[in-house]
């Protein structure tokens, strides 16, 4: 058993936003010890969810949805699956974002690479070996991807 204070530090959150995850309903079995709040490991793990759906994107009314959906039962799987299916997707999409624009700075970084070692004369010189393909594997395979 945690106090908010423990659980704060845990999770790198101000007390003041457990204490509005409570208010939300965030927690809804925890239990208290006159006036304090006590976590256990199923407030941690609600934590841990929280943290990710945060990530992914969803807002707390979407969050408080998805435990008030907890609530009601076997009845709400399916809800619950396809909410998770929903911002699986929506990451995988942001993860093809984001491997473009890392491709893009890897294919930069040698593109600067050729000229500052000076193994081309000019950019002139490295723009023809590009439009040659004429690059190493891995730096036309970021080329690509970032086309």
């Amino acid at each position: 058993m945690y106090s908010i204070g423990q659980v704060a530090k845990m999770f790198n959150l101000p007390i003041s936003t457990l204490r509005y995850y409570d208010k939300e309903g965030l927690f809804p079995d925890m239990q208290r010890k006159g006036n304090q709040r006590i976590f256990t490991e199923s407030e941690l793990e609600c934590l841990r969810v929280i943290a990710c759906m945060k990530k992914s994107g969803l807002e707390i009314k979407d969050i408080k949805q998805y435990f008030d959906w907890c609530r009601e039962g076997s009845s709400t799987y399916k809800l619950r699956q396809e909410l998770f299916l929903k911002q699986r997707s929506e990451i995988e999409d942001e993860i093809k974002k984001l491997q473009a624009t890392k491709a893009m700075l890897d294919f930069k970084c040698w593109y600067y690479d050729q000229l500052i070692e000076q193994t081309v004369k000019d950019e002139a010189e490295l723009q023809t070996k590009i439009a040659q393909k004429d690059m190493p594997t891995p730096v036309k395979t970021a080329y690509e991807l970032s086309h």
